[in-house]
């Protein structure tokens, strides 16, 4: 009899032995999941601590196109990021002198075509002139975002834009590559509130808009026409419009502070 409550004995030593092995794997193997878990998390962590940084340090900014997503939404809109062709210096400072030289038409003070806020499917309205310079137009938040587009936006998106007191700087879409790269140089010293995309319906190779406002310039003729933007943006950026610009945050240069 002792013998066999010896062995029962052994047998339940041995038996509490092996739980307590499968006990002591099961907890390594719980605490290396964490390690593993928590690797995981710091690694996704860096990742979006490098993309906000590569974006400028804002969440609400976006790479060289210098979209601004506090501004309003891209709405599909593809961005244009290519490298611009920095402008030279202005020589002609004053708007007047510049748009007559540029062979632009200046249309200053235009009348308000309205500023009720429709739906994103509505139809396009009537606007009198071209490129739109006031009217009826998207409600909010699809109002065109501050940034550079390869693409055309709907007018009624980037209509409201402008109630904002933004600038939009559009041109031909059958401009040449380089001269399509000096405006996107430009954008680039005067950005913030500020948007650039091609529009195929204007009458214009470019033109400059702001609410209504409109510098329309038939042919692009380099330096001066350059001149004739930006001082149109000094004159006008900030100033029209039923909606305060700073209403939507932006940082970086603008047309009244430009880089260079």
């Amino acid at each position: 009899m002792a013998s066999r409550r010896e062995e029962k004995e052994r047998l339940r030593q041995l038996r509490q032995e092996a739980e307590k092995r499968e006990a002591a794997e099961q907890r390594r193997k719980l605490l290396l999941g964490y390690a593993v878990a928590a690797v995981l998390s710091l690694a996704v962590v860096a990742g979006i601590v490098v993309v906000i940084l590569n974006s400028g340090g804002s969440a609400g900014a976006s790479g060289a196109a210098h979209i601004n997503t506090n501004s309003g939404s891209t709405n599909g809109v593809p961005p244009d990021d290519r490298t611009g062709i920095a402008p030279p210096p202005v020589k002609v400072a004053d708007l007047k002198a510049a748009a007559s030289k540029a062979g632009c038409v200046l249309r200053l003070g235009l009348p308000n075509e309205g500023q009720t806020h429709i739906a994103p499917d509505a139809p396009t309205p009537h606007y009198k002139t071209n490129p739109p310079t006031s009217g009826n137009h998207v409600e909010p938040p699809f109002q065109q975002a501050d940034g550079a587009y390869l693409k055309e936006p709907k007018e009624i998106d980037f209509v409201h834009s402008i109630e904002h007191g933004r600038m939009e700087i559009e041109y031909s879409p059958k401009l040449a590559k380089k001269e399509q790269l000096a405006l996107r140089g430009l954008y680039d010293t005067l950005y913030a509130g500020t948007l650039l995309f091609p529009e195929k319906q204007m009458p214009y190779d470019v033109a400059a808009v702001t609410w209504t406002n409109m510098l329309g310039c038939p042919k692009y003729k380099g330096s001066i026409t350059l001149d004739a933007i930006r001082d149109f943006g000094k004159a006008t950026w900030g100033r029209f419009g039923n909606e305060s610009v700073t209403a939507f945050p932006f940082t970086g240069p603008t047309p009244a502070t430009p880089s260079q």
